[in-house]
């Protein structure tokens, strides 16, 4: 179950990354609002998951899952450049995820 909560810790973590950029101070309500939850949110299944996966490693996947969902995001909504060393980029980052993710054993 670790592993569930730090995924849904680095989904929440895209969700109030990506909502962060229409933050515009404390200006505008809605952003703001969704960037606060999705931060408790996040934070809150990283701290479950903190409790059977050492925490370099969680720390490390949860950071990768926020990075590589902002980057796709990026691509696919706002139009930023899918260039070939940004794509490899990409899945390098999804490859060490994956071995962190593969190597690393759970506490007791």
């Amino acid at each position: 179950m670790a592993w569930a909560y730090l995924v849904l810790a680095g989904i929440f973590e895209v969700v109030w990354a990506i909502n962060l950029k229409e933050v515009d101070g404390i200006s505008t309500l809605k952003p703001l609002l969704i960037t606060l939850i999705g931060m408790i949110i996040s934070f809150s299944f990283l701290s479950l998951a903190l409790k059977k996966i050492p925490m370099g490693t969680a720390y490390a996947i949860w950071t990768g899952i926020g990075a590589l969902g902002v980057a796709i995001y990026g691509v696919v909504f706002i139009g930023e450049s899918a260039n070939l060393l940004r794509v490899l980029s990409i899945i390098i980052l999804v490859l060490g995820i994956l071995g962190l993710k593969i190597f690393t054993p759970q506490k007791n």
